[in-house]
């Protein structure tokens, strides 16, 4: 079981909830895990991590926030190959466009995905079971 990296950006706090849930669960399995808002780490720290476990809320026409976790992301990108790689996100609107395109991402960097990454529309309840269902996941991975 390598150590894992849940690296976040959340503008409202739905994503936030999410990795919290995410890196609770992962630990109650074993996991070593880092808590990471994006701002906090670099493309380059990420890279050293075995699994890694992504989130970014859907933003405007349904893409990753622009400022600081699109930049980010971009220069991981080139980083994934054979890496474990989770996705996760809340949405407020949309068909979940932002996380097909995300996964295709990761999928064409060579990255292995995990699923199809988990959506949630708006705030996750207090004991989510796919946050939960991802985090155990991704540790027993």
């Amino acid at each position: 079981m390598g150590k894992m990296a849940v690296i976040y950006w959340s503008g409202t706090g739905n994503t936030e909830a999410m990795a919290n849930q995410i890196a609770e669960a992962a630990r109650a399995k074993g996991a070593e895990v880092d808590l990471l808002e994006v701002s906090m780490t670099s493309a380059a720290d990420a890279a050293g991590y075995e699994k890694l476990v992504l989130g970014c809320p859907a933003m405007g026409a349904e893409v990753l926030e622009e400022e600081v976790f699109e930049p980010f992301f971009t220069e991981l990108e080139g980083k994934l190959g054979g890496r474990k790689v989770a996705l996760f996100g809340s949405y407020g609107w949309g068909d979940g466009e932002w996380m097909r395109s995300w996964k295709e991402r990761a999928d064409a960097a060579g990255a292995n995905v995990y699923d199809d990454g988990l959506m949630i529309c708006g705030a996750p309840e207090a004991a989510d079971e796919r946050c939960t269902e991802l985090g155990e996941g991704m540790a027993n991975w």
